[in-house]
């Protein structure tokens, strides 16, 4: 399991959430959206302290997270998180 933030999309959170160096991001399992890899369940992204983070990568600056108690919803797979020019949003794969 992995967890990878490209570069553009830590500018896009930092831009778009008023982030600094040394913020943290958690990534979380939520009920409901669109995610594709657990049927009902997609990502949720929020400012938060890591209590027991499982997986972590640092980008711009930006401590993104996933707690222990949520790295089932990825399957031993690995979570990259992109921005997509053309669509003007953020990707979240899992792969």
């Amino acid at each position: 399991m992995r967890l990878l933030v490209e570069q553009a999309a830590a500018n896009w959170y930092r831009s778009e959430m008023s982030l600094k160096e040394g913020d943290h991001l958690r990534i979380f399992v939520r009920l409901g959206g669109c995610g594709s890899v657990q049927p009902g369940f997609s990502l949720g992204v929020m400012r938060d302290v890591p209590r027991n983070p499982a997986l972590n990568h640092v980008s711009e600056g930006i401590v993104f997270f996933m707690e222990e108690d949520n790295l089932w919803y990825l399957d031993n797979k690995k979570l990259r998180i992109a921005w997509d020019e053309q669509q003007e949003e953020i990707v979240m794969e899992v792969s």
